[in-house]
């Protein structure tokens, strides 16, 4: 679990790093900050994108050599942002690096799930998921320091050297999982058929991005709106992954309770923080109180998502494990460019906050739908 994690730390990392760092990056290569958040998006895509392929092209290569492999690929991916000469570079070796991103949660979450005792599988994800959150606690805001005073470039070298450390970690501590079943592609790919599958995506891609708008911008909304000293960015970075920790904890537990209500929970305050945070967002105190909490109800949500992929999979659960971080890049994907487009429009940095409240609340529609979709299927194999 522990190996597992600091994978998931070195991940975190690189993914929101780049979030705390678009001034630094879009001076560093004279392009405009929501340019620079296509970085950004980048990186997402190319989560959207692996995430799908590896899974299934990998379905038989057993689950320790795959984990092994894709933290090598990302350890590559993150060098090669250190240095990219350019812009183009740049994009296209963020898009690499985020390859292996969501297959390697999905795997991880998987073995997991495959340890853990009965009724505790939410849990046991979270567990996997905290790396990503305490990598929002000590691995974000020193990355963001380095990249502050050293250059951004500093702050992937760092990121590269974690992934170093995280594949050492993984051959030294993770056993054979011989146990663990493998499956093919025509299986994994099954998933796709299945429409609560595309629902469940569709939940994590709306909701979640509505986090991503106002997060992917939060370091020139804390200073040029709150008033926030530069130097205090890396402690507001810190707070948000503070809550995260929390959120996940918290979202664990909701998802083994009642899995559908954790959700709906989650995804509701998120809303209500977000709608909020528009005017919070005003005074130091409370911007960062409500920084704090958006992190909290963002991250609650992931181990109900994931748990309900695997639950909704039946046979195809590899793919649809890594499909869950797909769709959450997908989200950080569209809420960087939604946030960008509503702050060039002139609507101002606090913008990003009442549309991804609007998000969220869409994300509890879908929620609404699947679980009436459910209910009659489950009513028509009754009457059957």
């Amino acid at each position: 679990m522990l190996a597992l994690a600091l994978g998931g730390f070195g991940i975190g990392t690189t993914e929101f790093v780049a979030m705390g760092l678009l001034p630094e990056m879009a001076g560093g290569l004279d392009i405009s900050e929501p340019t620079a958040g296509h970085v950004i998006s980048a990186y997402a895509l190319g989560v959207v994108v692996g995430a799908p392929l590896i899974a299934a092209l990998t379905a038989r290569v057993p689950r320790r050599t795959l984990l092994i492999a894709l933290m090598v690929a990302f350890t590559l991916g993150n060098a090669a942002s250190v240095l990219a000469p350019d812009y183009p570079t740049l994009m296209a070796a963020r898009f690499v690096a985020g390859l292996p991103h969501g297959a390697y949660f999905g795997v991880a979450a998987l073995v997991a799930a495959h340890l853990a005792e009965p009724g505790r599988r939410a849990k046991a994800v979270a567990n996997v998921m905290i790396g990503l959150s305490i990598a929002n606690v000590v691995g974000v805001p020193v990355a963001t320091w380095l990249g502050q005073h050293l250059g951004w470039r500093s702050a992937f070298a760092l990121v590269t050297v974690i992934g170093v450390a995280v594949v050492a970690s993984l051959i030294a501590w993770i056993p054979r999982l011989d146990a663990m079943p493998t499956t093919n592609p025509i299986t994994e790919l099954g998933a796709l058929t299945r429409v609560q599958v595309w629902m469940t995506l569709l939940m994590g891609m709306v909701g979640f991005g509505g986090m991503f708008a106002v997060y992917s911008y939060i370091s020139t909304t804390l200073t040029d709106v709150t008033g926030l000293a530069k130097s205090l960015i890396p402690v507001a970075l810190m707070l948000y992954g503070l809550g995260m920790v929390v959120g996940n904890v918290v979202g664990g537990h909701l998802a083994d309770r009642a899995l559908t209500k954790g959700l709906a929970v989650s995804m509701t305050a998120l809303a209500l923080i977000l709608a909020v945070f528009v005017i919070a967002v005003r005074t130091p105190v409370t911007a960062l109180v409500f920084v704090f909490l958006i992190g909290v109800a963002g991250s609650a949500m992931v181990p109900a998502l994931q748990t309900r992929l695997m639950d909704v999979a039946a046979d195809a659960q590899t793919l649809a494990a890594a499909l869950n971080h797909a769709a959450l890049n997908v989200a950080n994907a569209f809420g960087a460019w939604i946030g960008g487009v509503v702050i060039a429009a002139g609507y101002g940095y606090t913008a990003p906050a009442a549309v991804g409240s609007m998000l969220a609340v869409a994300g509890l529609v879908v929620l609404g739908f699947a679980v009436l979709l459910e209910r009659r299927k489950a009513s028509t194999q009754v009457t059957g």
